[in-house]
């Protein structure tokens, strides 16, 4: 009894929790934006809904992957890592994740529409629909080319507006909602770039059928265009808001970039799962210095 729940908790993909982080940079831009905030909340009950809104984040992310696991079975049999998850060797049932998938659902939205606002709801759910349309027939996006990895990344900018709308009803600048989506489509690609580069012909037509319809030098582009348009629109919102000193940020912030590019060309596992980077002490130690520079351009805006 204890290996099979352990068979369905790895099916799960618990351990993929800090995605769910990502709604930490929209809590946060609300008192960048709106510092005037922070004279009206009380910080104790801001934190306890920052922590639940995490947690019915993490259970709607979960829920999806769920749906991943059911839909990619069929493909993940060509991975040479992934042909060996519970699903695929019929070591579980599709039938009761399906129903952990509900509940999980039933629980995050029922309580979402209990405490908080309909625009939290309405990114809650929106976090779901996009699992649906990139994973499910007769839509399943993942399997476009250039749509596959921009719908992937969709999920940054929801997850945004999730943090955002724990405290905020309007919504938030666009230019800086396209960074973030750009930014996050940057990983996803580098993720294809990975997968194209260290599958074989065969395992990669079979596991992603997008990857049949790329070529090397056309992710390497698409992936540097999303890094562009990153710096284009984060200096839009910089300009925009008159946050000059944010403009400071960039040439670091590019490094951050063309690390994580040199990493999809010879580092697969971090490009699959790109927080495994910050297990390396130097990657976690510029993250850090990167959040400290932010944190200097908006003290001397």
């Amino acid at each position: 009894m204890r290996e099979k729940i352990k068979l369905y908790l790895q099916s799960l993909r618990l351990e993929r929790w800090p995605r769910s982080l990502a709604i930490i940079p929209g809590f946060i831009a609300v008192f960048i934006l709106s510092p005037e905030l922070l004279k009206t909340v009380n910080l104790v009950d801001l934190l306890l809904r920052l922590g639940l809104g995490f947690g019915l984040t993490w259970l709607i992310s979960t829920a999806n992957y769920i749906v991943n696991e059911i839909t990619d079975a069929p493909y993940d049999k060509h991975h040479p890592q992934k042909k060996n998850r519970p699903l695929i060797n019929n070591q579980i049932s599709p039938v009761k994740l399906l129903f952990l998938w509900s509940l999980m659902v039933a629980i995050s939205i029922t309580i979402s529409l209990l405490l908080y606002n309909t625009y939290f709801v309405f990114s809650l759910l929106a976090l779901l629909v996009a699992g649906v349309l990139y994973n499910v027939p007769p839509v399943r996006l993942k399997d476009v080319p250039f749509l596959d990895s921009t719908v992937e990344s969709a999920n940054n900018p929801i997850r945004f507006l999730i943090g955002w709308y724990i405290v905020q009803t309007s919504f938030p600048p666009l230019s800086l909602l396209l960074a973030w989506w750009c930014f996050g489509n940057f990983l996803m690609i580098g993720k294809r770039v990975a997968e194209k580069k260290f599958l074989t012909e065969a395992e990669s037509a079979g596991y992603r059928l997008s990857l049949k319809k790329y070529s090397h030098r056309m992710l390497m582009s698409f992936m540097i265009i999303n890094g562009l348009l990153f710096v284009l629109t984060f200096s839009l919102f910089a300009l925009k808001i008159k946050y000059h000193t944010f403009l400071l940020s960039l040439p670091f912030i590019i490094i951050y970039l063309i690390i994580f590019l040199k990493k999809s060309l010879s580092d697969p596992e971090a490009a699959e799962e790109p927080e495994k980077l910050l297990k390396n002490p130097h990657f976690a130690f510029y993250t850090l210095f990167l959040v400290v520079i932010f944190i200097i351009a908006f003290i001397f805006k």
